[in-house]
């Protein structure tokens, strides 16, 4: 392998890695809710789950000066940094005294995962020109690895130590040391001297009125589908808690199961998404919404499974989109762009987590029936469907910017910038 490529396989795993802290932090606490509400005597479930929305915010807010700096100044520093300061946030978040401490300490650590997907998804697109959707479903293997190590440790180390402050310092202290090992290990991305030969810089993000329509189009389309996705976190929490008599630890290992078939769907859907990225979009979505719909109205022991399902589809669909994203622009704009993506998407998409804990109290007795929830579902379900139209409105951008770069199945397996 050459030294090239070395780096490339190198920067690919270890942004992998950074990918699973990232998204580790954002559900740790889905299963403390209520020992958190008992804990800081708080009026109501609405006030749990906005802990969740409050670091979100923090962490979607900042994306687009995010992407800015990813743009202009080192993605490894940026990316270093990022892990530290969302780490020390969940270490502080577990000495906290008071839920206003609780919550400055979610701002913070929202703010440092604000970091990296800006600058991460940017770098992994210049290294990968033509191979990106499977790139950026390797490094989703990460993020579904944390996605499911988040729920199930947090709840089975809190209910070993009987306090849902024990996994936020474990935790905490295991991010501080990956981002260490990540500025020891991790280079910067060589230059990309025949891209910049090819291409001028573009300045602007978009060249065209119409351009931009149809970003903000995509982009607001598919906050429809991370809402849904938020939405199936903190609801199905309190869904199998509530409806199903799921104890802490029971809860977090089910939803874990959402996030165990992502680690083989994000790189599965992502190789396939470089060949024909609208079909295979589509396809995931549309299966996820059929999970979501039929979700209230199964028996206890097809719960796993069903998330499960759901998590195979649903987070499939990442590596899709934001490989199409990234094949429409120039690098030089790919930061600018990915950041103005997820604020837009983050802030229509987290009050979700908010929403679903003043949902199953409006419900109330009926909260502690499935049948109650059976419209909520549903609606999550429609939610994904709607998100569809994105697809075509990114297929548009990239027709208009890059009619010329539309790479064939065997240019990609040739292409020294392809994965092995």
């Amino acid at each position: 392998m050459s030294a090239d490529a070395q780096h490339k396989s190198r920067t690919l795993w270890l942004a992998g890695m950074l990918h699973g802290f990232t998204h580790l932090y954002q559900v740790v606490l889905l299963p403390l809710y209520l020992p958190i509400q008992a804990e800081f005597q708080l009026a109501g479930k609405g006030q749990a789950t906005l802990l969740v929305t409050v670091m979100m915010l923090a962490y979607f807010l900042p994306s687009y000066p995010m992407g800015v700096l990813a743009d202009r100044f080192s993605r490894k520093k940026l990316l270093g940094w990022g892990l530290a300061i969302n780490a020390l946030g969940f270490i502080g978040m577990s000495f906290a005294p008071n839920y206003a401490t609780a919550l400055g300490c979610m701002i913070v650590a929202g703010f440092g995962g604000s970091f990296f997907h800006p600058a991460a998804t940017a770098l992994i697109a210049r290294l990968f020109p033509l191979a990106t959707g499977k790139a950026l479903g390797l490094i989703g293997i990460g993020a579904g690895a944390g996605f499911f190590v988040g729920p199930i440790y947090s709840g089975w180390r809190a209910d070993q130590a009987g306090s849902w402050r024990a996994p936020l310092l474990d935790l905490g202290i295991l991010g501080l040391l990956g981002a260490l090992l990540f500025f020891w290990l991790a280079d910067e991305a060589p230059p990309d001297a025949a891209k910049k030969k090819e291409f001028a810089p573009a300045e602007k993000m978009f060249a065209t009125p119409v351009l931009w329509v149809f970003f903000l189009a995509a982009a607001g389309a598919f906050s429809l589908r991370d809402f849904a996705g938020n939405s199936m976190g903190s609801l199905g929490s309190l869904f199998l808690q509530g409806a199903h008599g799921f104890s802490v630890r029971e809860t977090g290992v089910a939803l874990s199961a959402i996030f165990l078939a992502a680690t083989i769907s994000n790189p599965l859907f992502g190789h396939l998404s470089d060949r024909a990225s609208m079909r295979w979009g589509g396809f995931v979505l549309t299966m996820a919404a059929l999970v979501v719909a039929l979700f209230p109205h199964l028996p206890d022991g097809w719960v796993h499974v069903a998330l499960m399902a759901y998590g195979f589809f649903f987070m499939g669909s990442y590596p899709i989109v934001e490989g199409a994203l990234m094949k429409a622009v120039h690098d030089s704009v790919r930061g600018r762009v990915f950041g103005l993506w997820i604020t837009i998407g983050g802030l229509a998409g987290n009050f979700a987590h908010w929403l679903a804990g003043h949902w199953v109290e409006n419900l109330g007795p009926r909260a502690h029936s499935p049948a109650g929830y059976f419209w909520i579902y549903g609606g999550v379900a429609l939610l994904i469907l709607l998100s569809l139209l994105g697809l075509p409105c990114l297929h548009a951008i990239r027709k208009r910017e890059h009619p010329e770069t539309s790479a064939t199945p065997s240019a990609i397996r040739h292409s020294p910038s392809a994965i092995g």
